[in-house]
């Protein structure tokens, strides 16, 4: 199920399970992906709880521990298999646009 939902990850989706290849709690993932992306992605609370959840349900990441209301969670493997897929594909696009627009050779662009 999950791989078929998640084929694409969007911004929000692939910064997150960036941010959990280390344990983080939600706010800690919030100013990760802030001070990461210099603000170009926001991630507010209501997406990244619904978000958070979802990929708990999927085995995309696992709950660490909890303290008092503070939930911590990391990637399971299942999420490293898709964050890598999603970094693939988006370098495929890279590629791509290279080759077409800019006109660079197939090779090189491997080089």
């Amino acid at each position: 199920m999950a791989r078929e939902k998640y084929q694409t990850l969007t911004e929000q989706m692939f910064y997150i399970l960036i941010c959990l290849t280390q344990e983080s709690c939600g706010v800690d993932i919030m100013k990760k992906v802030k001070d990461l992306t210099n603000e170009r992605v926001i991630i507010g609370p209501g997406t990244l709880y619904s978000l958070l959840d979802n990929f708990v349900k999927e085995k995309i990441i696992i709950e660490t521990k909890i303290e008092n209301r503070k939930k911590s969670y990391v990637i399971t493997n299942l999420g490293r298999e898709m964050l890598e897929k999603e970094y693939i594909r988006l370098k495929k696009l890279e590629r791509d646009y290279e080759m077409l627009v800019k006109g660079v050779s197939n090779n090189e662009w491997q080089n």
